[in-house]
């Protein structure tokens, strides 16, 4: 049985919706907005950036991990610093 990295308490942990147009979102940590970002998977399988939130400009720490068996994207962030 695999056990689940400990990703600590900042981070907010949130599965990331994704659809068929390559999108997932997150909320980002300062504001609570949902934010809608592209998913490019061939960048990896493992992605970690940092992008400002749209409506705040506060930087989000972005992590996703797509499962390449059945394309299933996880997406969360935490606060950067």
């Amino acid at each position: 049985m695999e056990q689940e990295e400990d990703l600590g308490d900042d981070l907010l942990d949130q599965e990331g919706a994704f659809d068929s147009d390559g999108e997932a979102s997150y909320a980002c940590w300062a504001c609570g907005e949902e934010v809608v970002i592209p998913i490019d998977p061939t960048m990896g399988h493992r992605q970690d950036y940092v992008e400002d939130c749209p409506v705040c400009c506060r930087p989000n720490e972005i992590h996703v991990e797509l499962d390449p068996e059945d394309g299933h994207v996880r997406c969360w962030n935490s606060q950067v610093g």
